[in-house]
Formats: C-alpha cells, sequence, structure tokens
C-alpha cells in the first residue's frame, strides 16, 4: 500500500505520525470504539481503545485511521 493510499501524511508508515494524544479508529474492529494513541515507537503504536483497554498495535500490519471525538 502506498502512503496516498494510506491517507494524509502517510499515517500507518511508522511511529513518527501517531503523536500522544491523538484520536484513531481501528478499521477492522469498530466495536473497540475511538482510540487514544498512548505512545508510538517505530511501528508499534499503544493505543488505549474506549471498550477494548490499552493495546499494542502494529501498524505494519494494522492501518489505524485518525478519528474525530464522538
Amino acid at each position: 500500500m502506498t502512503n496516498e493510499e494510506r491517507g494524509p501524511a502517510g499515517h500507518g508508515t511508522g511511529g513518527a505520525d501517531w503523536a500522544p494524544g491523538m484520536l484513531v479508529r481501528h478499521p477492522e474492529k469498530p466495536e473497540w470504539g475511538l482510540g487514544q494513541v498512548q505512545s508510538a515507537v517505530g511501528t508499534r503504536v499503544t493505543v488505549n481503545f474506549e471498550h477494548a483497554g490499552k493495546l499494542l498495535i502494529d501498524i505494519a500490519h494494522v492501518d489505524l485511521q485518525p478519528a474525530e471525538p464522538d
């Protein structure tokens, strides 16, 4: 997948694009609800989701989507 397919700022390509406090959604797990980035190192992003808790997401395999508050 190219950066253009991933959206603005190349989200999904590395931790530098994911700042703590940023709101995201997991495209394949909508039931997890809104998530807030806790930390990002390389392709590993720790996200605290409303209904799934704190999870470590490897963005080399999951294309997290930036989100707006509900």
